[in-house]
Parts: structure tokens; sequence; C-alpha cells
């Protein structure tokens, strides 16, 4: 009631003293309502008490104000500041200890998916992998030196010692990580704190990137391998992959490779000093630095004597080692251009391991070295060059990348994208026959004027109408052109794709008929082993395969040409070589092929098959300036040739004799070749110009001969200027 004595008028101090307004409640709503006679009967209302309970109240209300708030927490959520205001010390205290244990299990969790311990037992470099010929010629030899994993109760006490000495003291009783030697590093700046299996974790799961988060992962993965294997076998998977120098990776090829001996058999300082190798193994090898190898092996036996492995006395009288290196068969190589691109993919399909691997490739010895020779006595000037060879299923014989592998190991036939030119209009004219058309089909060879793509054909020679066989051989570039737009670039898109092309190529751009999209000419070449063989795709590869199982035969998804269409193909492809812009190019057996030559001369082509071999090959310099004056009718033509006449042991063809009637049709002239260019002609530094209607031939030393409609000049070169008197 004491809530209504607030509304009381007056107190009964106030009545006694008759002053102030009258007694009794204020004035509400219920008190303007008339009086009924029934409420004489009811009690009296009390009388205010001289002092109200306010404490009473004040307590009732603050249990009201606890309540509310409890209610008002109880109804935030985590994500609201106030969720977190207010909490005791042991509350987060606890919550801070069940994070930890969360955090901890989700990481060991999350390692155990992506850090297998079956990682800690392969090899941290790739093993040794000799690769051979198709007649087993050894051509290249790469990858480490390893050997057969280490037992630690195979080895001698003295090995086991003398790594736990200088490489971690408290291996056997530390979790893993060892805080007393973290400190004793930091306070002596003497070693590096890390423990053997921190450096296990390193070494086989992480980079060897210097960072606080790397050294925390380090930390993680060394508690992690404390907790599933047992000290022995953390020490032998880490002696077993340690790199020791010298491509040497592991303590048995370590002790075989400097003292020729297994490492269950080594003496205590041969012992002291492959384990002072590990801290920096090129810098200790003792086959270059033998010196800075004994004084390492010193501090090793010093720290073997001061762990009491060895006393003073033993330790004086170890006698200094003497290294053992035999005479190893270290003639081969460790990169060529092929064993570059061969091995990635040969490794693919090998499992890790520590044992040596001898494979068998598909390169050809004979066919390598005729590539080598032909590619080294081309007149490339400044200019680089690549060359692919393969059979028409895919097998390379042949690669060459580049001209000097020691000067630049980068592969021009695998790595190198570039514009393929005319080369890229087989695929054209394939999608053309392949949708109805006829060779002798013609089709406009005039000025494109519309549109704002405007190609041209080089000096400007044009024709109302021109076969398609004759656009081919010539490599007119706006038949190309039309030819493109009258079939669809979606559907010649769709025909490169299905012939091995993965190179971007924008649907609707003309210019794709000239060979604009980049790609590598190892790409290329299997597209036209694909047509020669008339199975497609065509993958290249360096290791053999098998026969295919009638399954495979089955299953097989590659397509091929009906039978008119691949013969019509190839008539184009023959046009081009005997009468057209590859005439360089000319053998006496059935050749197929097509030049190849980019905007500006960066790039020239030449690409066919002859017999089982399908080769491409690649002029131009490496920062895509032109070349001078080189197509690819003129000299990649001609190192076609020269390789095929080899490959193929073809003997130089008669002279031709002469004919009272020539062909008709005669050599098509090339459409692709800009007028006033300089195009190289024979070995001997001849250059051919066409320009102002006539042809000049020119040659340093002997002078120019020009041929127009006025008839022959010959103009010699300038006497040579007589030697000054001595």
């Amino acid at each position: 009631m004491a809530f209504f004595d607030r509304f009381w008028k007056g107190s009964r101090g106030r009545a006694d003293e008759g002053a102030g307004p009258p007694a009794g409640f204020y004035a509400l709503y219920e008190s303007q309502r008339p009086l009924d006679d029934d409420d004489d009967d009811l009690p009296p209302r009390p009388r205010p008490s001289g002092k109200p309970a306010f404490d009473e109240w004040d307590a009732k209300l603050g249990l009201v104000d606890q309540a509310l708030a409890v209610e008002e927490r109880r109804r935030l959520r985590w994500w609201q500041r106030d969720y977190w205001r207010g909490r005791s010390k042991l509350w987060w205290t606890g919550r801070s200890v069940l994070a930890f244990f969360a955090t901890f299990a989700l990481l060991v969790g999350w390692l155990t998916f992506t850090a297998p311990l079956s990682k800690s037992l392969e090899p941290i470099a790739p093993p040794q992998v000799t690769l051979l010929a198709s007649d087993g010629t050894p051509i290249a030899r790469q990858g480490a030196i390893v050997e057969a994993p280490v037992k630690v109760k195979d080895l001698p006490p003295h090995v086991v010692q003398a790594f736990l000495a200088i490489e971690d003291r408290r291996f056997y009783s530390h979790w893993g990580i060892d805080p007393r030697g973290i400190a004793r590093a930091a306070w002596t700046g003497y070693g590096g704190g890390s423990t053997i299996t921190q450096q296990l974790a390193k070494f086989t799961f992480l980079t060897p990137e210097q960072s606080l988060t790397r050294k925390a992962r380090e930390a993680l993965i060394a508690l992690w391998l404390e907790s599933w294997l047992t000290k022995d076998e953390i020490l032998e998977r880490y002696l077993s992959n340690a790199y020791f120098g010298d491509n040497q990776y592991g303590l048995r090829a370590a002790s075989l490779h400097y003292f020729y001996r297994q490492p269950e058999k080594l003496r205590p300082e041969q012992a002291a000093m492959l384990a002072g190798l590990l801290q920096a193994p090129s810098r200790y090898a003792p086959t270059k630095h033998y010196d800075k190898a004994r004084k390492r092996m010193d501090l090793v036996i010093q720290s073997m004597v001061e762990e009491g492995y060895l006393t003073a006395a033993e330790a004086k009288r170890l006698p200094d080692p003497r290294i053992d290196v035999r005479t190893r068969d270290d003639n081969l190589p460790t990169g060529t251009y092929f064993a570059d691109w061969a091995l990635p993919l040969a490794r693919e399909g090998m499992e890790a391991g520590y044992s040596r691997s001898v494979l068998t490739t598909t390169l050809d010895s004979r066919l390598q070295a005729l590539a080598s020779r032909i590619v080294a006595r081309a007149p490339l000037g400044k200019a680089q060059v690549a060359l692919v060879a393969m059979r028409r299923n895919g097998e390379v014989v042949a690669l060459v990348g580049g001209r000097d592998y020691a000067k630049s190991p980068f592969n021009r036939a695998t790595q190198a994208r570039r514009q393929p030119g005319s080369t890229f209009k087989t695929f054209v004219y394939l999608t053309a026959l392949e949708e109805g058309w006829e060779p002798e089909d013609t089709l406009p060879n005039t000025p494109i004027t519309q549109g704002s793509y405007r190609p041209k054909n080089a000096r400007e020679q044009y024709s109302e109408q021109i076969t398609l066989k004759d656009a081919f051989a010539s490599s007119s570039n706006v038949a190309a052109v039309r030819l493109l737009q009258a079939v669809g670039s979606d559907k010649v898109i769709r025909t490169a794709r299905a012939l091995g092309i993965t190179a971007p190529m924008a649907e609707g751009d003309p210019s794709l008929a000239l060979g604009t999209s980049a790609m590598t000419l190892m790409e290329l070449t299997a597209a036209y082993a694909g047509i020669a063989a008339n199975a497609y795709p065509v993958e290249p590869h360096a290791i053999p395969r098998g026969e295919r199982g009638w399954w495979e035969w089955l299953t097989d998804r590659k397509g091929s040409l009906s039978g008119g269409v691949h013969e019509d193909l190839e008539d184009l492809l023959r046009g081009a070589i005997n009468r057209g812009t590859g005439r360089n190019a000319v053998l006496p057996v059935a050749n197929y092929g097509k030049t190849g030559t980019t905007q500006d001369y960066r790039d020239a082509l030449f690409v066919g098959y002859a017999g089982d071999l399908v080769v491409g090959v690649w002029i131009g310099n490496d920062d895509n300036s032109p070349l001078n004056g080189v197509t690819g009718g003129s000299l990649p033509a001609r190192i076609w040739r020269d390789f095929m006449r080899g490959a193929l042991r073809i003997e130089a063809a008669p002279a031709p004799k002469s004919d009272d009637t020539p062909d008709p049709e005669g050599p098509v002239q090339p459409l692709d070749v800009l007028e006033g260019q300089a195009i190289p002609v024979g070995d001997e530094g001849a250059k051919l110009r066409i320009e102002n209607g006539g042809v000049t031939i020119s040659q340093p030393g002997i002078g120019e001969v020009r041929l127009d409609e006025g008839g022959v000049v010959v103009a010699p070169s300038a006497a040579p200027s007589p030697a000054p008197p001595p």
C-alpha cells in the first residue's frame, strides 16, 4: 500500500498542525464519479504512515531490474557487442581453453588430409632418371641421386650420435619442439634451435621461406609427427631425405658418394664429416671444400665429446677421413630440349620412391642428330629456330627447341606460343571440303572493300575468280577470309578443336583465317599428324605406348575424315608444295605441306608430312621483331626438305629434264609475300626481291641481275680497292 501513499493528500503531521490542504487522496478519475450510498459500508481508508518504507521498495525494484537485465542478456546474440561485456575472468579462461583444444583438433584433422604421413617417406627431390633413345642410346640424365632409406637399428651408435650431437642433443626427450635448445641458441648465438623433427617437417611439407607463419606451421607439424611416429622413425626419415651436397640426398647416397661405403660401415670420423655437411651442404661439400668440411667435422667431434659419446683421447686419435669418389658415367647431359619436355611427362606415371629409373623414349638418335646438324648449318643470322618431327601416331622422334640449349634452354617448340600464319588455312579449307566444297570450286579473289578488316594479297595480285586449289597453293589471303565467312568461323573453330588445337580462337574474327591465334609448334604439328594419319586428335608423347587392345579400339573416340574429303585435302597440300608457295620443300616422293608467314615477317613456318614423318619448322626472333624477309616458303621449307631427305634416306633428286609442254597451270605465284621484301635464296647470301614489275637477284661479291619487261640487266659488284702498300 506504500505505493498509494504517494497519492494521499497531506500527512498526519500536517493535519495536527492544521496547515496545508485537507487530508485525503489527490483527485483522480475514480474520485470524480458520484458517491454511492453503498460506499458508507466500505472500510475506512488507511491513514498514511509517518515515514514511507523507501528502502524496502527500492530493494524490490532492484530485484526487478536485475531480472530484466538477465532476461535482456539472455536474448542477446553472440555477434552483438553487449553479449561480451561484463564476462568474468573465469568465464573467459574456460572459453579460451575450449577454443584452444577445438582449434588444435581442427588443425590436426587438416594436417591429416593435407600433409599425409606417407609424404615423409618419399624423397624430397625426384630420384634420378636416365632417358634412352629408342635404340637404347643414353641421351640425358636428370634428377637427384638417392638410395634406399636407412634403419636406425642397423647403424653403428657413433653414426646416430654424430647427428644428434650437432643437430639435436635432446632429440629423445623433447616433444618435437625444444624450448631449452631455442633459448640456448638465442643466448649463445650457436645453433638454430630447430629440432630434427622440425627440420623433417620443413623439408618434407613446407617451403624454405623465412617467416613467422612458416615457423608456426613447422612447429605444429613437428608436434603432429611426434604424436604419430616413434623417435626412431622420425630420425630414419630425416637421415634418408636430408641433402648432403653434390646432388646427393639421404645418408646412404652421401656415404656411397663421398666414401664409397654403406652407412652401416661408416667410421666415426666419416660419420662426423657427413653430419657436419647438413648445415650448408654446398659450402661444406668435401669434394670441393675439404678444409671447410674438416673444420666442421672437428666441431661435430667436439660436440660428441661434450655429450659423452667420445672421450677426449678417442677424439684426438680420429684421423682425417679420405674422400673416395668413384668414377661414374657422368658424361650425359642433364638437360636437352627433348629431355626437359619428356621428363615431366614420364614422371606423371611413376610412383614416388627412392629407386633410380631408366626410361626408353621415342627419340630416334639418328634423326635427332640429323635435325641438330641441319639446324646448325642453316643461315639463321640472329633468328631462333624450332623443329618437331613425329610419327603419325604422335611419337616424337626429334625435337629442336632453339639454336643452343646451353645459352637458352627455353623450348620454342613446346613453350613459345606464336602465330601459325597461313599454315592455319589448312583448317579453313578442310572445313569447306567437309561442307561440300570441291577443289575446283571458285570464289572471288578481288580486294575486300567492306568491313573494318581488309586484308590484302601480297604485291596486290588479284583476280576475278580463283579455284580453291589455286587459292590454297598461292596462299591467297582474301580468298581464305572469304572462305571463312562462307563456311562460318564457328565451324572452322570446331574443326581445329577436333584436330587438337587448344589455342584461344575468337568466333566471328575474320583474321582467324590468316592464323592470328597463337599456339605452339608442337600443337600445330600434332594437328597435321592427325590429317596425315586420318585419325585425330593426335597426342604428342615421348614414352612409347603399347598396342591398343580391342576394348580401347572399340571405345576410342578418334575422329576421321571421309575418303573423298581426305583425298581432296591431300591434293591441296600436295599442290602447295609442288607448284605453290612451298616449292623449296619438293621431294621426289609424295609430299604434303603448307607454308606460313605472319605479318611483317615475324614468324616463318613450314609444316608437312612425307612417308611416316610429320615435321614442323619455325623460324623467328624471341623479341617478336621482324625477320629479314624470311618466309615460310624459303628457309623453313629448305630445312624441312633437307631433314626429310636425310630422314627418309632420299638421294639427291636428278636434274629436271626439259619439257616442251609445260604445265598449263604453271607455278602458282605466292600471294602472302609482300612486295619489295628480300627473300633469301640458297645458302650463299643471295636474295631475291620482287618490285616495280620485275625481279632482282643479288649476291654479295658478285652483283645484281634484274629481269623485267625491258630485258635483263646485269650489274656486277665493284672491284675491291687494292690493299695499301706495306
